[in-house]
């Protein structure tokens, strides 16, 4: 599904796919963040043979002109989880809105493993 958006410029459309791309990698941008993972085993089976490195481990779901986004990290060993999990939502939350112009509803920060 895409996200459909109008301006004076005229009509635009943004994929799903675009818009988790640009929240992996600002995630794995982010202090603390490792690596980003898939949720289910059988998600990451299908990951070893594709190339999309930067939308593993992000889902986004939209809703009108809202969108939701889930993302399933690995953090670093020894920092706050609270504290990475607040600055992940606050980097992804401005990127998107940002890249979109639209509004970011929900993000919600899945924390997988740590690694040291």
């Amino acid at each position: 599904m895409s996200v459909n958006t109008a301006n004076a410029y005229g009509r635009i459309t943004i994929t799903e796919e675009a818009i988790a791309q640009v929240a992996g990698n600002t995630a794995l941008e982010c202090y603390g963040i490792v690596d980003l993972v898939s949720k289910r085993f059988s998600d990451s089976l299908a990951d070893l043979f594709k190339r999309k490195r930067l939308s593993r481990g992000v889902r986004v779901m939209t809703s009108g002109d809202r969108i939701f986004i889930d993302l399933y990290v690995i953090i670093k060993y020894g920092v706050s989880i609270e504290a990475v999990a607040q600055s992940l939502k606050k980097s992804v939350k401005y990127d998107i809105e940002r890249f979109t112009g639209m509004v970011v509803d929900t993000i919600n920060v899945n924390v997988v493993g740590i690694r040291v």
